[in-house]
């Protein structure tokens, strides 16, 4: 069996990180399996789907490097769900209703007055031609409903959840079509990972129920059903469930320099028992992905915790890969030394400033003939080796000064700055002329 997996999200918004999550794992489970990961874009809602939307979600997995192998679209299905839709119907497995919205919220609101839970009472299946016809020819269009079999309890195993049990008398018959014709979620959805040969689905916890009666659709089609892992979902670092986790999507981490290895990094791990780690290579994160070790707890996303595996990860980044970002002349010597440094690759802007200039810096009235005799002896080493050392030693012997009373008037003098890159590093990128020059200053 080839692992099929499938991200399917509808184009009627930007990606936000709890859906950036779902690729991931999605992603993860496919390559670690040698498998598939196809991007299927969910655009039966015509009213609210978005192409812009669509090119946005393409460009923010390219971001993250999720290269989806294949893609679909729902919209480009339409006669497959028809076809499927009308053997279920000839089977007798979906039906017509012809409540209104009101009509339906009234029955709600009884059952709560007597303590019943919501589910539909299934009058329509007691309707016969005649009121159905009358019922149309008054101008009433119905909806349809997936005929539930209440036989048998619904039983799966999930992936991350264990064995799972549902009385589908409990549960209310699904809507799966509008009376305009339009495709609601569930039917559409279990018709495609069918017939895509979708074999393991990864998704939140909030779609368990949905998973039973899917589960329902998939024996009706006379299709195997994938295997399902129901992660928990993602909350804010205070705990909870949080509407601003709704709008921190890719366009959020790009403006705030966060790297899409930190990105991956962090929601690969968060909510297993496995720690956060700063890996920049993915095959790693690959390797180790295992349902078995995701807990049941929600998976808390700190953003705080985002920036510092992000820190980590500018620290081991290779010139190569951050070449197009750096500041124009910066080389590969000076991205070494100002790299330790960081916290985003557009830090590095600011110690270019340090090396090339010009700087502000002022020197304490009492290290100015320390300074003076330091721009003497700057004219007088080797710079081809390491003039730090040079530097410090030759001025240590003539003037006595040792430690921070040493190290530190040369520090602000030749930087601006009390800290920063090892000057070891540093002082030959800043070069002979400059350094004498703001030494002398």
């Amino acid at each position: 069996m080839t692992v099929l997996t499938r991200f399917a999200p509808s184009p009627t918004g930007r990606l936000h990180v709890g859906n950036i999550r779902t690729a991931l794992h999605n992603w993860l489970w496919a390559k670690k399996q040698g498998g598939r990961f196809v991007l299927r874009i969910d655009d039966t809602d015509a009213e609210r789907s978005e192409e812009h939307f669509v090119d946005a979600i393409r460009a923010d997995l390219a971001w993250l490097g999720l290269i989806p192998d294949g893609e679909e679209r729902q919209s480009a299905r339409f006669a497959l769900y028809e076809a499927r839709f009308q053997e279920l119907r000839a089977a007798g497995h979906v039906y017509p209703a012809y409540e209104t919205a009101q009509e339906l919220d009234l029955k709600r609101k009884i059952a709560a007055g007597r303590g019943l839970p919501p589910v539909y009472d299934r009058a329509a299946l007691a309707l016969g031609d005649a009121e159905r016809a009358a019922l149309e020819a008054a101008g009433q269009q119905p909806h349809w409903r997936f005929k539930l079999d209440h036989a048998a309890p619904i039983e799966w195993d999930d992936l991350i959840r264990g064995h799972q049990r549902f009385d589908p008398a409990t549960m209310s018959d699904p809507v799966i079509r509008r009376g305009d014709g339009s495709w609601l979620y569930m039917l559409p959805s279990a018709i495609d990972d069918a017939e895509m040969g979708v074999t393991h689905v990864v998704r939140g916890e909030d779609h368990v129920s949905n998973t039973a009666l899917q589960l329902q659709m998939f024996a009706a089609l006379g299709s195997a059903a994938p295997a399902f892992a129901h992660e928990a979902l993602l909350v804010g670092s205070e705990g909870k469930l949080s509407k601003r986790l709704g709008s921190v999507g890719v366009d959020q981490f790009r403006e705030g320099g966060i790297e899409p290895e930190a990105v991956k990094a962090l929601l690969a791990r968060i909510g297993t028992s496995d720690p956060v780690e700063p890996l920049v290579d993915t095959a790693t994160l690959i390797e180790t992905f295992d349902f078995a070790r995701f807990g049941r707890a929600p998976a808390r996303f700190d953003e705080a915790e985002l920036a510092g595996v992000n820190t980590r990860i500018v620290h081991q980044l290779a010139f190569d890969a951050v070449a197009d970002r750096l500041p124009m002349g910066m080389t590969a010597a000076e991205w070494d030394a100002v790299r330790p440094n960081l916290t985003t690759v557009a830090d590095s802007a600011e110690w270019w400033r340090v090396i090339e200039g010009p700087i502000t810096a002022e020197a304490d009235p009492a290290d100015r003939d320390f300074l003076a005799e330091a721009a003497r002896i700057a004219g007088t080493i080797d710079w081809s080796a390491d003039p730090w050392h040079a530097l410090t030693g030759a001025l240590k012997e003539a003037t006595g000064r040792s430690g921070k009373a040493l190290f530190l008037p040369l520090r602000r003098a030749l930087t601006g700055l009390d800290h920063g890159p090892d000057m070891k590093a540093l002082l030959p990128l800043i070069g002979r002329a400059r350094a004498i020059g703001r030494l002398s200053a």
